[in-house]
C-alpha cells in the first residue's frame, strides 16, 4: 500500500517547495518556498523532536515511564507533545509569556503539563523559560530534557534531513539559502550540509529587532543594548545558542515585528499560502537583502517556511492585533481596506 503509515510520525520530512511567483517578483532569482507546515505538526521543529527522543532512546536515557523536558516558544512544544503521546512519554513544557493562548491550548491538548513563564527577563533568571526547564528537569525523576538551544542533535536532524531535501529539490543549483534564527538548528544543520556540496552557496540567517545574534556574528561580542522586545515568536534570541554555528552564516538580516506582519499577509492574499509570522520575517528578509545585493536570473533562492499561519490567527492575521501595534494605519502598502470586514446591518 502506498501513502499509508504505521503512525503519525511517518509523515514527518520530505515537505515539499513551492514556486514564490508574486511577492518577490521584482527579484530577478528564482524564488521557493520549503513548506514545513507539512509536517504533521505543521512546523520544522518535528525533525528535531523525533530526531533527539529517538537518540534518547537508543542511548537507553528514556523507558516507558520517562519524562521529556523542554523549553519552547509553541512548535517544538508541539512536536515533542506529539512525539510523546506515540512513543509514551509525558511531556513538560516551559513556554514564555508571549506564547498565545491558543498555542498553549494546542499543547494542553497533546497532554503537556505548560509552565509560563515572564520573556522579558535575562536567560540565566530562575523566571525564564530557559531556567525553569532546567530546574523542573533535576528535580523530576526519569526525565529526559531537550535543550534544544545547546543540543548538536537539533543540527543534525536538518543536517540528515532538511539540507538534504532541499539539495534534491534544487537539483543542486540552489544558490541562497533563506532561514531564521531561534535555536539556530534548522539555519546550521541546512547549511553545513549545503555548504559541503557547494561552498559557494551563499547562507543567510534571519534576525528579530530586538534580538542580539546578528551583532555577536558581526563583532564576536554580546551587545545587551540590542536588547529589547518584540512580537516575532520563536526567532532571535538574547542569549547565544550552541546549536548556532556562526561560521557557516555569510549573513544576517535583522528584520522588525512590522514589516513582517505586513509580509505575512501580502504572502496570505498574493500566494495563498497562509504561513506563520517568521513565514513573513524570511521574506521581508530577502526583499531587505535584495536592495543592497544584486540577483541574477540565474540565482536560486530557497526560503524555509517553517510553520503554519493557524497559530497566528488571533496575531498577526488579527485585525484588533495589528491595529493594538499600530501597524494597519501605518501599512505601506496601503492594504487596509483588504484586511477589515464589513459588517451588514
Amino acid at each position: 500500500m502506498s501513502n499509508v503509515y504505521d503512525n503519525i510520525l511517518g509523515l514527518i520530512g520530505n515537505t515539499p517547495m513551492v514556486k514564490i511567483n508574486t511577492v518577490t517578483k521584482e527579484i530577478p532569482a528564482t524564488v521557493y518556498a520549503k513548506l514545513e507546515s507539512y509536517n504533521p505538526g505543521h512546523s520544522t521543529k518535528d525533525r528535531i523532536a523525533l530526531h533527539i527522543i529517538e537518540n534518547a532512546e537508543k542511548k537507553g536515557l528514556l523507558r516507558e515511564d520517562s519524562v521529556v523536558v523542554e523549553t519552547t516558544s509553541g512548535n517544538t512544544g508541539f512536536s515533542i507533545a506529539m512525539v510523546c503521546i506515540i512513543k509514551g512519554y509525558k511531556c513538560i513544557l516551559a513556554v514564555s509569556d508571549k506564547t498565545k493562548p491558543e498555542k498553549i491550548a494546542y499543547l494542553k491538548a497533546l497532554g503537556a503539563t505548560v509552565y509560563i513563564c515572564p520573556a522579558n527577563v535575562p536567560a540565566d533568571d530562575p523566571r525564564s523559560y530557559y531556567e525553569v526547564a532546567k530546574r523542573i528537569a533535576s528535580e523530576t525523576p526519569n526525565s529526559v530534557y531537550i535543550n534544544q538551544y545547546f543540543n548538536e542533535l537539533n543540527i543534525d536532524a536538518h543536517y540528515q534531513t532538511t539540507g538534504p531535501e532541499i539539495w534534491e529539490q534544487t537539483q543542486g543549483k540552489i544558490t541562497h539559502l533563506f532561514a531564521c534564527t531561534g535555536t539556530g538548528g534548522t539555519l546550521s544543520g541546512s547549511a553545513k550540509f549545503l555548504k559541503e556540496k557547494n561552498p559557494d552557496i551563499k547562507i543567510i540567517g534571519v534576525d528579530a529587532d530586538g534580538s542580539i545574534l546578528k551583532s555577536y556574528h558581526e563583532t564576536g561580542e554580546i551587545h545587551k543594548e540590542d536588547v529589547h522586545p518584540y512580537q516575532i515568536e520563536g526567532m532571535g534570541k538574547n542569549l547565544i545558542p550552541s546549536a548556532l554555528l556562526f561560521d557557516k552564516v555569510d549573513e544576517f538580516v535583522r528584520v522588525n515585528d512590522e514589516m513582517s506582519a505586513y509580509r505575512t499577509r501580502e504572502i496570505a492574499l498574493k500566494e495563498a499560502i497562509m504561513g506563520g509570522y517568521t513565514t513573513g520575517a524570511v521574506t521581508q528578509a530577502l526583499i531587505q537583502y535584495a536592495q543592497s545585493h544584486e540577483f541574477s536570473e540565474n540565482d536560486m533562492v530557497v526560503l524555509i517556511y517553517p510553520d503554519h499561519g493557524s497559530r497566528y490567527i488571533t496575531k498577526v492575521y488579527s485585525d484588533k492585533w495589528m491595529a493594538e501595534q499600530g501597524f494597519v494605519n501605518n501599512c505601506v502598502h496601503n492594504y487596509d481596506e483588504v484586511f477589515k470586514t464589513e459588517f451588514i446591518k
